[in-house]
C-alpha cells in the first residue's frame, strides 16, 4: 500500500515547452487498486492548470494504427491529456508554435496501462499516436470541444519533422485523410 502522505501524481516534464509525462498514483491492496487519474487540485499543486470540457476514448484493434498528427486552431485550440486503460501506444507531440525556439522539433514517449503514465499536451502542439499492442484504448481529456472547421492535420511521415516511429511504415494502418495530411511547411497552424 501506498502511503497516504504522498502526492497523488507525479509530474516530469519533457523536453518541448509545456509538455509533461504525469504518473499518477495507484493506492491498491489484495482486491485491486485505486488511482486519481484527474485531480484539479492536484494538477494546481503542480503549477498546472487545465479547464477540460470533453474526454474521448479511442479503441483500435491492432498493433500499428496511427492516429494523428492532429491540432485545432484558435479559438478553439485544445490542451489534450492522454491515457492508455489497455495495451500501449507511443505518443508524439510536435511543436507548431512558430514562435518557438523548438518550432517543428518532436517528443515521443510510451504511454500504457502497464506504466499507468499520462502524457499532457498543451494547445499549440499537434499530437498523435500509434498503437504497440492490439487491443489498445486510449482516453483523453480535452480543454475545447473538436471544431471541424478548425481541425488541422500534419502528415505523420514529414521529412522535417522526421519521427522515429516504432513502426515500420508499411505495417502502420491510417485513415485516408491522415495518409494525405500536408506537410508542416505547406500550412499556417496558427500558432
Amino acid at each position: 500500500m501506498l502511503a497516504r502522505n504522498r502526492p497523488v501524481l507525479e509530474v516530469r516534464p519533457l523536453a518541448l515547452e509545456g509538455v509533461c509525462e504525469i504518473s499518477p498514483l495507484r493506492r491498491g491492496d489484495a482486491r485491486g487498486f485505486l488511482s486519481e487519474v484527474w485531480s484539479e487540485r492536484a494538477m494546481a499543486a503542480a503549477g498546472l492548470s487545465f479547464a477540460f470540457v470533453q474526454e474521448n476514448h479511442s479503441y483500435s484493434a491492432a498493433r500499428g494504427v496511427l492516429r494523428g498528427l492532429h491540432f485545432q486552431k484558435e479559438p478553439a485550440a485544445q490542451d489534450k491529456l492522454i491515457r492508455v486503460v489497455r495495451g500501449s501506444i507511443f505518443d508524439v507531440a510536435v511543436d507548431i508554435r512558430r514562435a518557438s525556439p523548438t518550432f517543428g522539433k518532436w517528443i515521443g514517449i510510451i504511454v500504457s496501462a502497464q506504466a499507468w503514465n499520462q502524457i499532457l499536451i498543451p494547445r499549440g502542439l499537434a499530437h498523435g499516436f500509434v498503437t504497440l499492442e492490439a487491443e489498445t484504448e486510449v482516453q483523453y481529456k480535452l480543454s475545447a470541444p473538436y471544431r471541424p472547421d478548425l481541425a488541422g492535420a500534419i502528415r505523420f511521415d514529414d521529412p522535417d519533422i522526421a519521427i522515429d516511429w516504432p513502426v515500420p511504415p508499411q505495417q502502420l494502418q491510417l485513415s485516408e485523410s491522415d495518409r494525405s495530411a500536408p506537410l508542416l511547411a505547406a500550412i499556417d497552424p496558427g500558432f
